[in-house]
């Protein structure tokens, strides 16, 4: 392998490590500078939080969305590995319950000019996330009814 192809591999495996870490503590202006401004992440048709979203503040609206819909309490960051303009993230989302229910996914992280360009989430089983996503959904709407007059 090249060295100029391992350094930039090397580089961009630590801009996905770093942007887990500040994204799980709510900085977003840190992960400002790890995301292109046509930031572009794409979450399937089958998913409660399906659609595309766009730049840094759409990354920030569509976490905020699956921690809220799915009831996302953690995530595990199991292995990262590179290739050329890609980083491949394997991981599972940790849903609340005791004890949390677990959500495998890979999430594919492309780069262009050192910076995250696209985000593609790949889930092996969707349904534990759209199960949660319903349960909480009818927990809502339970929970307004009863307080309706």
């Amino acid at each position: 392998m090249e060295a100029g192809l391992h350094d930039l591999e090397s580089h961009n495996l630590q801009i996905v490590k770093m942007l887990y870490r500040v994204c799980g503590r709510g900085d977003w202006a840190a992960a400002a500078q790890y995301l292109s401004a046509d930031l572009v992440i794409r979450e399937a048709d089958t998913l409660p939080f399906a659609g595309v979203y766009r730049g840094p503040e759409g990354m920030r609206q569509l976490l905020a969305k699956v921690v809220q819909t799915a009831g996302v309490t953690g995530v595990e960051l199991k292995h990262l590995t590179a290739g050329g303009d890609w980083v491949v993230a394997l991981l599972d989302l940790l849903l609340e319950g005791s004890p949390p229910a677990r959500v495998a996914l890979a999430e594919a992280y492309r780069f262009r000019d050192r910076k995250v360009t696209e985000i593609v989430p790949y889930y092996f089983d969707p349904t534990p996330i759209v199960r949660a996503a319903l349960k909480r959904r009818a927990g809502s709407e339970e929970a307004l009814s009863v307080r309706a007059p």
